[in-house]
């Protein structure tokens, strides 16, 4: 896009050869008013066109400077086609950068050009292009904007009577003028600017459209990045939980484990049980499994065995035990002490048993009788 940036003519003197030469500063840093139909924004009354210095003085933008032609007025682009025609003279040295602005020295050779100077038309009004990023941003002195000026490349310097000449004729209107040119400071002052009411942090603040722009972009961004700090916090606590779970998870299973295990001596009693169970179930049904099945499992085969399905058949564990020690006490099997003492009374061996009896309480049959 192509704009335009007025300077005052400085410090001029003229040579033996009635040159006039002169210094120039144009092109300044920061922000620069521009009606909205120039920039591409007619929805627009102002925009406000950043300028960073870093893109003003960049090497690449100060090396066209150099040697660019001295026009009177704003011609299309001068090229070399034109030159001849058009270059009144030329910036004569290398542009340096001075303060917030280009330093252009410069020097007029052509007649016409040098009269008009001398006559009162002092300024001068640079040509250049730039590309134009549509951005709404915050500079960092804290300046509200609509726009960034990028890649700016100098094509000449225009002799003009006034930068701008009040806001309804400005150097650059019309179809074959130049380009864009910023507003005076004038026109700046008379500018509307409308001013919007926001809240910020639940503070009011009053505000060009601009800047509230700029304040709700930055709010956004705030917010979008909480949002993505709460969510990764959130991930993260989900997370924590998770590991937590399956901590407990492994304990448990630790404490289960611990639990299950046998002592030393709860290790010989369970030996002895299922010997005392393997051996039983062997004198009701010698065909009976033992091998790789639970306890239960072999009074369940011996009650099946010896009293048929029916005798299992939705009954519980408990109940199939208890009818498993009848057929172990009809068996002579049982492992009750008082079954071991009243089973061998019989007719033939009463006599015997009896004596057994007394015996083992002391008693003397003999003189008990």
């Amino acid at each position: 896009m192509k704009f335009t940036d007025t300077a005052t003519l400085a410090g001029t003197r003229k040579t033996a050869e009635g040159y006039f030469v002169a210094e120039a500063f144009a092109v300044r840093s920061g922000i620069q008013l521009y009606t909205g139909a120039e920039v591409g924004l007619a929805d627009r009354e102002i925009v406000r066109v950043w300028r960073p210095e870093d893109e003003v003085r960049a090497p690449d933008s100060l090396r066209t400077f150099s040697h660019a032609p001295v026009t009177l007025g704003h011609p299309e682009s001068v090229t070399a086609d034109n030159w001849k025609d058009l270059a009144k003279g030329e910036v004569s040295t290398e542009a340096t950068w001075d303060g917030n602005k280009i330093k252009l020295p410069l020097i007029v050779k052509d007649a016409e050009a040098i009269k008009a100077v001398e006559s009162g038309t002092r300024e001068l009004s640079a040509g250049y292009t730039c590309r134009l990023e549509l951005a709404d941003g915050v500079t960092p002195d804290g300046e509200a904007y609509d726009a960034i000026q990028r890649d700016i490349r100098i094509n000449h310097l225009a002799i003009v009577p006034k930068g701008r000449a009040g806001s309804e004729c400005r150097i650059g209107d019309g179809a074959d003028t130049w380009g864009a040119s910023p507003l005076t400071d004038a026109e700046r002052k008379e500018a509307p600017m409308s001013l919007r009411k926001i809240l910020v942090d639940g503070l009011q603040v009053e505000t060009t459209d601009a800047g509230a722009q700029a304040i709700e972009k930055l709010s956004g961004q705030l917010a979008t990045n909480s949002k993505a700090l709460d969510d990764a916090k959130a991930v993260h606590a989900a997370e924590l939980a998770d590991k937590d779970k399956e901590i407990a998870g492994k304990d448990a299973e630790i404490e289960k484990l611990k639990g299950e295990q046998l002592s030393d001596a709860d290790l010989d009693t369970r030996v002895e049980v299922r010997a005392a169970l393997v051996d039983a179930a062997r004198k009701i049904d010698p065909d009976v499994k033992t091998e790789g099945v639970s306890d239960a499992e072999i009074r369940k085969a011996v009650v099946t065995t010896k009293l048929g399905d029916a005798a299992v058949a939705d009954k519980s564990e408990a109940y199939i035990e208890a009818r498993f020690d009848a057929l172990a006490d009809v068996s002579g099997v049982s492992d009750d002490p008082l079954n071991t003492i009243i089973k061998p009374c019989d007719g033939d061996n009463a006599d015997a048993w009896g004596k057994a009896v007394f015996d083992s309480a002391g008693v003397d049959m003999k003189k008990e009788a």
